[in-house]
């Protein structure tokens, strides 16, 4: 064993994170096949456009390299998202950014009906999360960080965390990261995808969403999050996330 290879073991060891990560069906197209013979598909959750690619951009970069299908779901049209303009005025602009960047990813974009800036928890909303990922059957998904100051994004994460429950525990759950301490608090990772790799190819999917002035926020604090990320499994560039495991009980 290198030097390298044992400060990364040691890394996880200490963190008690998996270095592989969310990929596990990971490192050639055979493990990414379904006992049903189809592609094995990763769902991202995130409450406005640029949430997904901003942060685990490169995550779904990895699973595409790796032939799997991803998917990238946005809850809102980011309505309230550009100052001066109407809500379907910045709606337009941002679907089309938002399409854009899936493009760059080589994803799939679907969009929910919530509005950016006043998303709700009703029977409704939980019935509307629950058939946009049922439609998909993904293997994983990926959604925001409970904890978190962004009120569209607590909204997004109880959404997904009752559509894993109601749809029977089918999919793995993971959540991620964004801009910690500024938006998500207290997120402690237990897994990272090395994105080495791809950051250049999620910057640029970043850099999409015009409208959010992306010069302003992309370096500075997903970049430097990823090089954060990074330092802690001795590689350059990381995302990280949070592995929700179901527990098992006779009480549930």
């Amino acid at each position: 064993m290198d030097r390298r290879e044992m400060i990364k073991k040691a890394g996880a060891a200490f963190m008690g994170a998996s270095v592989m990560g969310i990929p596990a069906f990971g490192q050639d197209n055979a493990n990414n096949v379904s006992t049903n013979g189809k592609k094995k598909k990763l769902v991202v959750v995130g409450a406005h456009p640029d949430d997904p690619e901003s942060c685990c951009g490169g995550t779904m970069l990895a699973f595409r390299n790796a032939g799997c299908e991803v998917v990238s779901i946005y809850m809102t049209k980011g309505e309230a998202g550009i100052k001066g303009k109407t809500h379907d005025e910045s709606a337009a602009i941002r679907v089309k950014e938002a399409t854009n960047a899936c493009k760059v990813l080589d994803v799939k974009p679907v969009f929910l009906t919530q509005i950016d800036g006043s998303c709700e928890i009703t029977k409704e909303r939980y019935t509307e999360m629950k058939e946009a990922i049922a439609a998909e059957k993904p293997d994983i998904v990926i959604t925001h960080w409970p904890i978190d100051s962004h009120p569209d994004h607590r909204v997004c994460s109880s959404l997904v965390y009752d559509a894993w429950r109601r749809l029977g525990y089918t999919f793995e759950l993971y959540y991620m990261e964004a801009m910690t301490g500024l938006q998500s608090q207290s997120f402690f990772p237990t897994d990272y995808v090395n994105i080495s790799d791809f950051a250049d190819k999620k910057r640029e999917a970043l850099f999409c969403h015009t409208s959010q002035d992306p010069a302003d926020w992309v370096d500075d604090w997903h970049g430097g999050m990823e090089k954060f990320r990074g330092r802690e499994i001795a590689c350059k560039n990381a995302e990280a996330f949070v592995h929700l495991k179901r527990v098992k009980s006779d009480l549930l």
